[in-house]
């Protein structure tokens, strides 16, 4: 699997923190449709990351 690149809210990483054990989960948007996002844990500092995936095309 691909590196997975977010902001870590705890560390507050400008160029993005590695996601360890990202896996890729649905969840709800707004409006009832579906979306999908990452989630996992910071590889700094151990805290939970989430981040949301765009549309796919």
């Amino acid at each position: 699997m691909e590196k997975v690149t977010a902001y870590c809210m705890k560390c507050r990483d400008k160029a993005g923190s590695i996601m360890e054990n990202a896996k890729e989960v649905p969840f709800n948007r707004k409006g009832g449709t579906k979306g999908s996002a990452m989630t996992g844990t910071c590889s700094v500092c151990g805290t939970k990351m989430f981040k949301i995936l765009g549309k796919k095309k």
